[in-house]
């Protein structure tokens, strides 16, 4: 199978083995794939003991980089002038951000494989479409930027509701809302974003379905988690629907939606393991460790099996729980595996 095979397959409800056994082949491809088109990221795996072009038995075997070392570096499987654009992690002021080279095909798998996620809650209509940031994000390169252009053929007639400074602009919300009149539409932003200028403006989102990611660590230090997001958005806001997504700019295709019940729920185009944080064996169902996160998509970067900085659980196939951050040190510590490869 190719990339683009995941695409004629359902998104979500498909048997696991079956569903492994379809990505399991695509990223077996993308590895030697991507051994071939980038000399570094050969000599990363090789460092690593992985000298075989055996392919991988199962999802646990498939070679992983740990997402730090994309801020040490600019990896990439394609030349230069088939580089479409680079994104850039958010980052922390005054640290290194990751840079993620993205070409033609890489970023058309991207945006379809947010509209297919995203529709199984949307549906197939355009609804008026609700942005919390300002317009110029969607002329950035970040992951932000990547999110907002993602949503924006989703929806119609796309609102900014904050200006420049990021300041909520009430006139222009007052006149959305009135305009949709309590008829669904989408309300799209950063987690952070979202709590700081829609949880307490006081508006009725009735008819809403809000969509939110990221940002949690600066809620986190605000003593905000998921559930006290949801209740206030629900409870006070109105929202009829809100759901949290889970993905990194570093990793294309890797969106997962928060399910009905509450749990972030893999694409067909994705997977997730978890790893001890010491051992880095694979955790079973039900015990917290390291993410490691797998897509199908990126072939202009080898960005197909990342271990995370993040600590989860999998609740089941498929399905997980983010609970946070590793320690910074533990984290610098993952990304020394192989960085002295590069």
């Amino acid at each position: 199978m190719t990339p683009d095979d995941l695409f004629g397959l359902p998104v979500h409800g498909m048997p696991t083995a079956q569903r492994q056994a379809a990505l399991l082949d695509v990223v077996n491809g993308l590895t030697e794939h991507h051994r071939a088109a980038c000399p570094d990221y050969d000599r990363m795996l090789t460092a690593a003991g992985h000298t075989s072009a055996t392919p991988a038995a199962d999802l646990a075997d498939v070679p992983w980089l740990p997402v730090g070392l994309f801020k040490r570096g600019r990896l990439a499987s394609v030349p230069p002038e088939q580089v479409l654009r680079v994104l850039t992690s958010s980052g922390t002021t005054g640290s290194a951000r990751s840079q993620i080279v993205l070409d033609a095909p890489t970023a058309q798998r991207q945006a379809r494989a947010l509209a297919a996620v995203l529709g199984t809650l949307l549906g197939p209509r355009r609804l008026p479409l609700l942005i919390v940031d300002a317009p110029s994000t969607a002329r950035g390169g970040s992951a932000r930027s990547a999110g907002v252009l993602g949503m924006l053929p989703l929806g119609r007639r796309p609102v900014y509701v904050l200006n420049e400074q990021l300041e909520l602009q009430h006139d222009v919300l007052d006149a959305f809302l009135a305009e949709v009149g309590g008829g669904p539409f989408i309300v799209f932003g950063f987690t952070w974003l979202v709590w700081t200028r829609l949880a307490h403006c006081g508006r009725d989102f009735s008819g809403g379905v809000l969509v939110h990611g990221g940002g949690w660590k600066a809620l986190a230090d605000q003593a905000v988690d998921a559930a006290t997001f949801a209740a206030v958005l629900r409870g006070e806001r109105g929202f009829r629907e809100v759901r949290s997504y889970y993905g990194m700019v570093e990793q294309v295709g890797g969106v997962h939606l928060e399910d009905a019940d509450g749990l972030l729920q893999a694409p067909v185009f994705a997977d997730v393991l978890v790893r001890h944080p010491r051992t880095l064996e694979v955790q079973p169902d039900g015990e917290p460790g390291l993410l490691q996160v797998l897509s199908g998509l990126p072939s202009s970067y080898p960005g197909h099996s990342l271990l995370t900085e993040d600590l989860g659980v999998l609740e089941a196939p498929g399905r997980f729980r983010v609970l946070g951050r590793v320690p910074k040190a533990a984290a610098r510590g993952c990304s020394d595996v192989l960085a002295a490869a590069a």
